[in-house]
């Protein structure tokens, strides 16, 4: 993958839910919501200063969000939920935001 551009989407594995898991709360107190369902379906990468992850991600009730992960270049850097797209739906391609 060149840096700077997304990867292909790739089906959502353990290490990809977990980091969706690390960034819920951040989510949550932005949308000022609580998910019940919370899943990781597909996500697409991007090499920048540090690492984004576009998380394709199922609520519930045919409910979908796309959501912005980001870790920096440093060990210590911790993921942060970079911005997020409601109002998705299961078909929607995993884009930049």
């Amino acid at each position: 993958m060149m840096p700077g551009g997304l990867s292909r989407s790739r089906k959502a594995t353990p290490e990809i839910q977990a980091i969706a898991d690390k960034v819920r709360p951040q989510l949550e107190e932005q949308t000022n919501k609580k998910y019940e369902k919370f899943e990781a379906i597909e996500y697409k990468s991007q090499v920048v200063a540090g690492q984004n992850y576009f998380i394709k991600m199922d609520i519930g009730c045919g409910g979908f969000l796309h959501i912005k992960a980001f870790r920096g270049i440093s060990k210590e850097d911790d993921w942060q939920l970079d911005g997020y797209q409601a109002n998705k739906n299961k078909n929607d391609e995993l884009t930049y935001f």
